[in-house]
Parts: C-alpha cells; structure tokens; sequence
C-alpha cells in the first residue's frame, strides 16, 4: 500500500518545529515568553511548535533572536524553504497561470534518464496532444480560478514532451483504461490523442501499458504519481503537487508502479483497448 504523499512534507515540517522547540528550550523561554518577545498572539509559538502552523522566514529569524541564537537562522530558513516545498498546493503553483510551471520542471525532466508515469485520470503529459492538453489546462484554468495563459503553456507542454525523442532517457507508462475514455477534447482531439498513443508506442525508449477494466486486480487505482529515476517522486493531488525525496517512500511507489505493471496489457493488447476507444467515439 503506498504511504500518504504527504508524509515526507509532514515529517519535514515537524522536524523544523522540533529544532525551534530545542532552540527555545535551550533558552530557558517558555512559550508565553517567546510570543512575547517576537510581538505574537500568545499561541503563536505553540502552533509553531506543534507544526500546526508553518513559520515564515521572518517568524524564524524573529525566533532565534529572542532565543539569543541570531546565527542558527539562515540554517534553518533553508530547511524550512526545503520543507515548504514538498507539499504546494497549485494555486500557489499557479497563481500567474500555468506557463512557467511547465517550464520550470523541463530541466528535471531532461537530467533524468528513466522517468515512470502512472496515470489514473487523464493521458500523461508528455504523450498528450495540443488539442486533448489544450482542453485539459483549460479545465484546470475554469476550476482553479487562475489566469488563463492556456495557449502558451500548451506550447510549453509540448516543447517539454520533445524530451522523449532527444537524449538518452527511457519511459515507463501505465494508465488505467479510463483514461482512454474520459474526453477532454471533443471527438476529433480524442481520436488524435488516442492514435498519437498507438504511435507513439513504437518508439523504442518507450514502454505504454494499459491497466484494463477486466480481471481481478491486485492494485488499487491511486493518485497520479511520477517517479525521475530513483530520486524523486512527484505526486498529483486535486489541491496540491507533493514532492516524496524520503527513500523508503520511494521505494513504495516502485512497488505500486511495480505491481500495476504486471496488471497491465503491452503490444497488441494495449493497441486494441486503444482501438476499441477511437471506434467508440462514434
């Protein structure tokens, strides 16, 4: 069973909490006394301390100087900052549109040599079509409220999906097959999506496996999830993108992939539920 994505931030952020406790203790303040010193509300170094709330790099600064240790700041903004990261939600990620996120990750994408996707939703990025990622983005644009920059990040998507047939990388793919069948671009997009798929499945750094409707399954459908190399997953939640650096979390989503792999149907079996999916467009 994979572990909560959110796990690794969770235990990131308690870990800074925990240091700012020592700091505080080691300074023979109690709580009441921090708060009073930094100009808080008197909980706000308890919520800290408890890693219910999140602190600010002024909030952290503001710590160690009451607590006599000015010079243990930096250290632990940079942990902190590391911490915040692993768990965004997407209108944070989002919040000029979605254009500069698809560029940011391009260099992850090129530096790593086998990338494993998952999918249970939609068609993985770096296979869509300009048309099926078109209505994509333009759906999260409408639900999330963010500036629509869909055209440009479309163009960014798809210079980013160059990755597949440039340098030295390989690709692991697996979707459920209600992937085929939810459409997010009308008939025509669809239909181009879908064939783009049976092209694409020729290539030979390429590996596509449909997880079918039928036969029993030992693996449940979970979140979408990306795994770059054995470094680093990437996890896509409805509110946020977690990112899992903790190995034995890792190694968890191995084994999902792992096991939905053997699940899944390659070759001419996958070619013809993406078939069945083109004719059922009518």
């Amino acid at each position: 069973m994979p572990a909560s994505p959110l796990s690794s931030a969770q235990e990131a952020r308690k870990a800074i909490a925990d240091r700012l406790g020592g700091i505080r203790r080691d300074a023979e303040l109690t709580g009441l006394e921090l708060a009073q010193r930094c100009g808080w509300h008197a909980s706000k170094s308890s919520r800290i301390e408890n890693a219910r709330t999140m602190p600010s790099d002024t909030d952290i600064r503001a710590w160690c100087e009451a607590c006599g240790v000015p010079e243990r700041a930096a250290d632990l903004i940079a942990a902190s900052r590391s911490a915040d990261s692993m768990y965004t939600e997407w209108k944070r990620i989002h919040r000029t549109g979605m254009r500069q996120t698809q560029e940011a990750i391009t260099p992850l994408f090129e530096r790593t040599r086998h990338m494993r996707v998952y999918c249970s939703a939609v068609v993985p990025g770096l296979l869509q079509t300009p048309a099926y990622a078109t209505g994509l983005l333009e759906a999260i644009t409408e639900f999330r409220g963010i500036p629509n920059d869909v055209p440009e990040a479309v163009a960014a998507r798809m210079a980013r999906s160059n990755v597949i047939r440039e340098g030295n990388h390989r690709f692991a793919l697996l979707v459920e097959e209600d992937v085929l069948r939810h459409q997010l671009a009308d008939d025509e997009g669809m239909a181009g999506q879908l064939g783009y798929l049976l092209t694409v499945m020729s290539l030979p750094n390429v590996s596509l496996g449909v997880v079918p409707f039928k036969g029993r399954r030992k693996m449940w459908p979970v979140e979408s999830f990306s795994i770059f190399d054995d470094t680093r997953v990437q996890v896509e939640l409805l509110s946020a993108r977690v990112v899992v650096t903790a190995p034995g979390e890792i190694s968890t989503y191995a084994k999902a992939f792992q096991d939905m792999s053997r699940m899944a149907v390659y070759g001419a079996h996958a070619r013809a539920l993406i078939t069945e999916a083109i004719a059922a467009l009518g």
